[in-house]
């Protein structure tokens, strides 16, 4: 690959000293020649910018392009616009505090799947699959979602099929596509569907690389609220799809739930 594209990581931060170090040297150890890595820090008041700080000294000799902004923001998703804002790579994707690219080599090889060439169209989203970690990032178990074949905007009808981590966006996408901070808990959700309608309007492609792109840190914002984000999840679909189907779709929630018991 003689230019490969330039990716952008976004990691949002708040208070997350005891897992910002595992995020920090996955992206550090990446054998992709070009990355960019934006910090939106909101104002943490422990340890964080420390672990940052002597980041960004070991990355003296410019192998990555890091950019840190650190300032109050409006929560969660109001951070994820902002780092939208800050990046200029040829795609993005968000990996935020104590999740970890899956190999050294996952950005290399989602930029050889891709076959990414500046004078053309390229594909609009390059997708993956998930490993759940804890917080001492030891692997859990594979993502029960797996990402589908072929996806498309009417494939999140049965649930977020490609975690957010493993859904990388063009750049060009991603900025006309703000997050809706409507949405306290699934504005991720939102955003995906949001981008593959907005790319199939314009006949772009979707790209499956067959990879398990990331380790996912699974105690999240939404798991830890997990009833609240159903509720929003559930308005959400509706919006997207219709009641029926939303209304079919969260009731099998509830029986995979109980079967599972």
């Amino acid at each position: 690959m003689t230019n490969p594209p330039l990716i952008s990581i976004i990691t949002v931060t708040y208070n997350a000293e005891s897992t910002i170090e595992r995020t920090l040297q996955s992206v550090e150890q990446q054998t992709h020649p070009r990355i960019e890595h934006v910090i939106i820090d909101g104002c943490s008041t422990d340890h964080t910018m420390s672990h940052v700080q002597r980041y960004v000294e070991r990355n003296g000799d410019k192998k990555h392009l890091i950019r840190v902004v650190r300032e109050p923001d409006n929560g969660l998703y109001d951070a994820m616009n902002k780092g939208i804002q800050q990046a200029t790579g040829d795609y993005l994707v968000f990996l935020n505090a104590g999740d970890k690219l899956h190999e050294d080599t996952t950005l290399e090889q989602i930029a050889q799947k891709a076959d990414w060439q500046r004078d053309r169209v390229n594909y609009a989203v390059l997708y993956g699959e998930t490993d759940l970690v804890d917080n001492e990032g030891r692997f859990l178990r594979h993502r029960r979602l797996e990402a589908p074949e072929a996806l498309n905007s009417k494939s999140f009808r049965s649930g977020m099929l490609v975690c957010h981590q493993s859904f990388y966006v063009r750049t060009d996408l991603a900025k006309a596509t703000p997050y809706n901070l409507s949405y306290r808990y699934s504005a991720d959700y939102d955003w995906c569907i949001r981008i593959m309608q907005r790319a199939e309007k314009r006949r772009l492609r979707f790209l499956n690389t067959h990879l398990i792109l990331t380790d996912y840190l699974s105690e999240g914002m939404t798991t830890q609220n997990h009833r609240r984000s159903l509720i929003e999840r559930l308005r959400l679909m509706a919006h997207h799809y219709g009641w029926p189907t939303a209304i079919a779709e969260h009731l099998w929630f509830v029986v995979r739930a109980i079967l599972k018991r």
